[in-house]
C-alpha cells in the first residue's frame, strides 16, 4: 500500500532529464516514482537526448544505429512539450519508456504512435520525428539539464534545490532493479542528503548487473 506524504510538508521539485531510450534513466525515473509515494518529493521530467550527447564521438558500432534512430523520440518529445506543455513529457515518457524497455518494441514510428495515443497526444505529433525543426528547443532542454554537471556524464541527470535554495545538479542514481515503497524513500533520503553537501563529487563502483525491470 502506498503512503501519501503529509501535504503540510514542503514538497522538493526533482527535476529529471531523460532519453526514452536509456535503460538507466528509465529506472531511476520509476524510482522518483516510488519516492513520490512516500516522500514529499515531485518529479518533473524534461528531455535530453543521448544522440546529442555523443555527437562527433566515437562509440562502439552496435551504438551507431541507436543514436541514428534515438532522434525520433526525443523530437516527438519536445514537440509535445511545446504544444501542450511540459506536464506532458511524464506521461509520454511513461508510455514510451513502457514500449521500449518492457516491452521491446524498438524506437521506430509504431511506438511513438502508439505512446501518443496512450498519452491522449494527437498523431500528427509523429510528424516531428523526421524534422529538425525542433532540434534546437531540443538542444536548449538537453543543456539546461546536461551543462551543469559537466561532460563526464551521461544520463540518469537529476536537479534539486540545496540547503541554501540554489539548484544542485547530480549524475544518478544508477541503480537496478527499482527500489520499492520504504527503500525507495530511504535511497532519496540519501541521494538529497549527499547532493547537498558542499564539495561533495563522487560515489561509485563498479556495475555488476544489467538493467532490470520490472
Amino acid at each position: 500500500m502506498s503512503i501519501t506524504p503529509p501535504r503540510s510538508q514542503t514538497v522538493t521539485v526533482a527535476d529529471m532529464w531523460v532519453d526514452p531510450r536509456c535503460p538507466w534513466a528509465w529506472i531511476t525515473s520509476r524510482w522518483l516514482l516510488e519516492a513520490e509515494q512516500v516522500r514529499p518529493v515531485e518529479a518533473r521530467f524534461h528531455v535530453m537526448s543521448l544522440s546529442v550527447l555523443n555527437e562527433g564521438r566515437e562509440v562502439p558500432e552496435k551504438y551507431r544505429r541507436g543514436m541514428i534512430e534515438g532522434w525520433g523520440p526525443v523530437r516527438v518529445c519536445i514537440a509535445a512539450q511545446q504544444k501542450v506543455g511540459s506536464e506532458v513529457l511524464r506521461p509520454l515518457y511513461s508510455a514510451m519508456g513502457t514500449r521500449i524497455h518492457l516491452e521491446q518494441a524498438g524506437l521506430g514510428r509504431d511506438m511513438m504512435l502508439a505512446a501518443l495515443a496512450d498519452a491522449d497526444l494527437p498523431a500528427h505529433l509523429i510528424e516531428a520525428a523526421d524534422t529538425t525543426d525542433y532540434d534546437e528547443a531540443l538542444r536548449v532542454s538537453h543543456h539546461a539539464g546536461m551543462d551543469p554537471v559537466g561532460s563526464e556524464v551521461g544520463t540518469p541527470v537529476i536537479h534539486v534545490p540545496g540547503p541554501d535554495g540554489a539548484p544542485v545538479a547530480f549524475f544518478g542514481p544508477v541503480i537496478s532493479p527499482t527500489p520499492r515503497g520504504e527503500a525507495a524513500g530511504r535511497l532519496w533520503d540519501g541521494v538529497l542528503a549527499v547532493a547537498g553537501t558542499d564539495g561533495f563529487f563522487e560515489i561509485k563502483r563498479t556495475r555488476t548487473r544489467e538493467a532490470i525491470f520490472d
